[in-house]
């Protein structure tokens, strides 16, 4: 038999308060094929992918033993002194949140280039690994063309970062691949593409961990799967064998009757407003640019929010999603066009006051930038009912933590920094924080990409409790099976601009536009095994 190219035995991982993360995990990795790595936020998982570089969050202690080929990274006394010559060419590694792997001063086609020369075989020149870079764009999804390639990340949307970041990782050309949620952020048409390109990347030949809260990219993917729960293996074997059966396609698309009735289309409309006629958040003719007025990553977008209801905003990544959200909360300053609160005019964030601040509150989709690295994560969580509530640290500080603990995240581990978090347990912190500020409006931008099921209904029934006591809530989402359960209407954006709006099951039933059925034809493909996946991805989905 052929010796696997990586084997895990007995791997335990310590924290610094003494908690162990990994629990004596098994496991093996062999050329050409995908594993997958699955269970809840917390479990264990990405502390398990980072050992086979020989790597390990801050204060954590390993120990059992790793191998990469023939290079032990890992020993019974923590991570070897020859780990280091397994990263990036033998083994690359995809962050769960790409942003912060992404260097904010280099171009990405530079950086591209000269990740390839330093991986690729010698002889090869300049021309050889600009053309490596570009396939590796290709292969995650992203155009190979020179204005892609002078941008800088922060040029990118969130999903399109993720695709950057990975094209990194497949520059090198390493022979074992981490992948840590690669579909996070991902629009379904993207993610079904990339699906595929990852189905034949394993069948090229490099070994690959998968990640991932998103069955059926696991599904569709995986030849082997491991469960973890608590830091222990609790299942192995097929996708079909350890996983929950796949759900219905996210839609049946109908014809005859509007299922909401006939209701009234109309860009800004959202629904009831209040007695007066004025909606609680409302945007109009919004536009947004990052460098130069007239180059628009929003172009006229319209909408209004009404106490208690949940407008979805869905689109391809690099749609202006996220844009649209730091407009709302005040993060983004170059913009045109009238945002109101109660129909008076709502600043930039530096502008607004305490109650404003306090009103209108925003999860970002990649959390880990919006906390302080030196600080407890319970300490930031309830600093926001201190600031912004007037309540003592020891009230602020009993109710963050009944609210964590509400979320799956016990006081322990609250009371860690938040490198020393899943991402999963990081996403649940910062919505907590917003969520403590009780306020009017609540903007989640992909709040629940890195949560697995059950802990994302937590999340969900807070949401749906909010909602009763009239807040209203922005939701951004790429999974339409969840929009269709939450949202009263439903945004499309496509390019910056509103393809299409109504009440959501009135879109997702009878989409009028090309960019809505682009991503309920990508939702349904999505359900497939690889062996059936489309032969053609479609266009890139650049905004």
């Amino acid at each position: 038999m052929t010796r696997p190219l990586i084997e895990v035995r007995r791997l335990t991982a310590h924290a610094a308060d003494g908690t162990a993360l990994v629990r004596g995990v098994d496991l093996t990795m062999e050329a050409g094929r995908v594993t997958a790595l699955v269970g809840p936020s917390g479990s264990g998982k990405t502390t398990t992918a980072l050992a086979l570089l020989g790597e390990a969050g801050a204060g954590v202690r390993l120990s059992g033993h790793v191998r990469v080929g023939e290079t032990e990274v890992v020993g019974a006394h923590g991570i070897t002194a020859h780990a280091a010559g397994v990263r990036g060419g033998t083994v690359a590694y995809l962050p769960q949140h790409p942003g912060n792997a992404l260097n904010p001063a280099r171009r990405i086609g530079a950086v591209l280039t000269e990740l390839a020369a330093l991986h690729a075989p010698s002889g090869g020149g300049r021309n050889a690994s600009r053309a490596l870079s570009r396939a590796a764009l290709e292969q995650a999804q992203l155009p190979p063309e020179r204005p892609v390639l002078r941008r800088f990340p922060h040029q990118f949307s969130g999903g399109q970062q993720q695709r950057v970041a990975l094209a990194e990782v497949l520059a090198c050309g390493p022979r074992a691949l981490v992948l840590d949620e690669p579909g996070t952020g991902l629009d379904t048409v993207t993610r079904a593409a990339l699906t595929r390109e990852l189905a034949r990347l394993a069948r090229s030949g490099p070994a690959i961990l998968l990640l991932s809260h998103d069955h059926a990219m696991v599904r569709a993917l995986a030849d082997d799967t491991v469960v973890l729960e608590a830091g222990r293996v609790t299942a192995r074997g097929t996708p079909e064998a350890v996983l929950p059966a796949a759900p219905a396609p996210v839609t049946v698309r109908e014809s005859g009757e509007d299922p909401d009735g006939g209701a009234k289309e109309h860009p800004e409309d959202s629904g009831e407003e209040r007695p007066d006629g004025t909606p609680l958040l409302q945007a109009r003719s919004l536009f947004a640019w990052h460098r130069r007025r007239g180059h628009n990553v929003l172009h006229d977008v319209s909408l209004r929010l009404r106490a208690g209801e949940c407008v979805g905003v869905a689109g391809p990544s690099g749609s202006g999603k996220t844009t649209l959200a730091r407009c709302l909360a005040g993060l983004h300053e170059r913009l045109g066009g009238d945002l109101l609160l109660d129909g008076a005019p709502l600043p930039a964030l530096v502008h607004r006051d305490r109650e404003q601040k306090r009103r209108v509150q925003y999860v970002w989709q990649d959390v880990h930038d919006s906390f302080d690295p030196r600080r407890t994560v319970i300490d930031q969580v309830a600093r926001t009912a201190v600031r912004l509530r007037g309540r003592t640290v020891d009230q602020a500080r009993e109710e963050a933590g009944a609210l964590l603990c509400e979320f799956g995240v016990p006081p322990r581990t609250a009371a860690r920094p938040p490198g020393a978090l899943s991402g999963g347990e990081l996403q649940r912190a910062a919505f907590a924080r917003a969520a403590l500020a009780r306020p009017d409006v609540l903007v989640c931008d992909e709040i629940t990409s890195a949560l697995d099921a059950e802990t994302a209904e937590r999340v969900l029934t807070h949401v749906e409790h909010l909602r009763t006591t009239r807040t209203a809530v922005l939701w951004i989402n790429h999974d339409l099976r969840l929009m269709r359960r939450v949202a009263d209407r439903l945004l499309v954006l496509d390019g910056g601009g509103l393809a299409e709006a109504g009440a959501c099951a009135r879109v997702l039933a009878r989409p009028r536009s090309e960019a809505t059925r682009r991503l309920l034809d990508a939702e349904e493909r999505g359900q497939q095994r690889r062996t059936a996946l489309p032969a053609e991805a479609g266009p890139h989905p650049m905004g």
